[in-house]
């Protein structure tokens, strides 16, 4: 709270603060980033997924590889859960990784850059090579002011390939960006001066207008694309690639991978090999299947993404019911949305179980409450009316969210989807005065059906 209003009494003194603290720590460690070929990216949905894909074909490659994302941090072989809570780490934190990274001889650091890093200015000292822009969705709308300079921050990303380029072992290293074609905001970031562009589209060249296609060095469209219920399906420069993640969205994040690494110079084939190792992503469409029916883990909880799952599965499994268990994220984060998410449920879900997701200093029955409103309002809920009558039991309002889980689990029938969304693989939820308790939900599902595997639930409260 302090931090917050000093921020708005004194905006320009506050942001040289912040530009002096990511640089005193660049120096403090030693400018690591200058002896790294970095790549930053940036976007709001899928980034974990890219970077540890991008590490992923790397590290396969031979290269010493180094990421930081708010799912893990990696050095060369040594991996372990971000369980800071943030994203992209304040700068001391982020600054000693990359000198860890150093230290291991790691060649490539993969980063996963936010908006609010960037506009905290986290990135100042760092001299990023490759920048990669996903997608932009409204999302942080209420932190940023408006879309538009949630956008804007996006670009700061993008602003960093103007520094200086590097030399690493005598050899110069090019200023690369790659971008969604597809996403309706591409041309803002296209626009942003490097050396090299490459674009990925899946609606196929004949989308891309011709002005756009001149700004691309290269433009990577694959043929023959087919989401499947295991994964996707395309061909690309005649080699035909299989990927095990599941959903539109990630064949997304794919394209994103290949595009880096063949924007330096890796092999095809190799590639496509790599990529179809990648089995999953932890608390990314996580599916548990010790039972006859499945129960599906995501970290979704824009809009567009709960929309892409649900329609996913719906897609695959029209006749199986879905039962929702989710929330929205507290401390005054995005309150538009609340009633959305729960309109999209209740077009989709047979069963909706709306409970805690990270309430802050939030009343959390409220946010319930708030989401409530979305599915009252929907002339088409798949579970009934909201408001009542003879259906009004398909709709479950569970503040513990263990509860919640352990509801689901006991309505869920041979052939069912239970799909609980909002946190994916968070290892704590953010409660009343910023208290964190200890979480999984993988944990707590595990733990309901008996099974023995992973680190379960612990209401223990963290201390760090």
């Amino acid at each position: 709270m302090l931090k917050e209003k000093i921020k708005k009494l004194f905006p320009r003194t506050y942001s040289f603060y912040r530009q002096v603290l990511a640089n005193l720590a660049a120096f403090f460690y030693g400018w690591p980033g200058e002896k790294l070929i970095v790549i930053g990216i940036t976007g709001t949905a899928g980034k974990s997924t890219a970077v540890n894909l991008i590490a992923k074909i790397l590290d396969d490659e031979g290269f010493r590889v180094g990421l930081i994302s708010g799912l893990n941090f990696k050095i060369n072989k040594k991996e372990w859960p971000n369980t800071t809570r943030m994203t992209m780490p304040g700068p001391f934190y982020l600054q000693k990784l990359l000198h860890q990274m150093v230290e291991e001889n790691c060649q490539y650091a993969v980063i996963e850059t936010t908006s609010q890093g960037l506009v905290h200015q986290r990135h100042l000292g760092i001299n990023y090579d490759l920048t990669v822009f996903l997608n932009l969705l409204p999302e942080h709308l209420e932190s940023h002011g408006s879309f538009e300079k949630y956008k804007q921050a996006k670009g700061f990303l993008f602003e960093a390939l103007s520094k200086k380029k590097k030399i690493i072992n005598g050899r110069e290293i090019k200023k690369i960006k790659i971008i969604n074609l597809d996403d309706k905001e591409s041309s803002y970031f296209l626009n942003f001066k490097s050396d090299l562009t490459y674009g990925y589209t899946v609606k196929g060249f004949d989308s891309i207008k011709k002005d756009v296609a001149e700004k691309c060095d290269k433009i990577i469209s694959p043929t023959k694309f087919e989401i499947k219920e295991d994964g996707s399906e395309f061909i690309l420069e005649g080699i035909k690639f299989k990927t095990n993640l599941l959903s539109g969205f990630n064949l997304y994040n794919s394209l994103s991978a290949i595009a880096v690494c063949l924007a330096y110079g890796l092999n095809l084939e190799k590639i496509r090999k790599s990529l179809l190792e990648v089995d999953k992503i932890p608390g990314r469409l996580e599916i548990i299947t010790h039972q006859p029916f499945k129960v599906v883990i995501d970290y979704a909880h824009t809009p567009d993404e709960l929309l892409g799952i649900y329609e996913f599965f719906r897609r695959f499994k029209p006749d199986s019911r879905i039962i929702a268990v989710f929330g929205s994220c507290g401390g005054g984060r995005d309150k538009w949305k609340r009633e959305v998410l729960g309109e999209i449920a209740s077009r989709f879900a047979d069963e909706i179980i709306l409970t805690n997701e990270d309430p802050y200093d939030e009343d959390p029955q409220e946010i319930i409450e708030q989401i409530a409103q979305g599915i009252s309002a929907s002339a088409s809920w798949r579970g009934g009316s909201a408001e009542g009558g003879k259906n009004r039991n398909h709709l479950y309002k569970i503040l513990d969210r263990r509860e919640a889980i352990k509801k689901a689990l006991s309505l869920a029938r041979i052939g069912d989807i239970v799909l609980i969304t909002g946190k994916g693989a968070e290892k704590s939820m953010v409660v009343k005065g910023g208290k964190k308790i200890l979480w999984s939900d993988k944990g707590v599902v595990e733990k309901e059906l008996g099974i023995t595997c992973g680190k379960l639930y612990n209401p223990t409260i963290d201390k760090n």
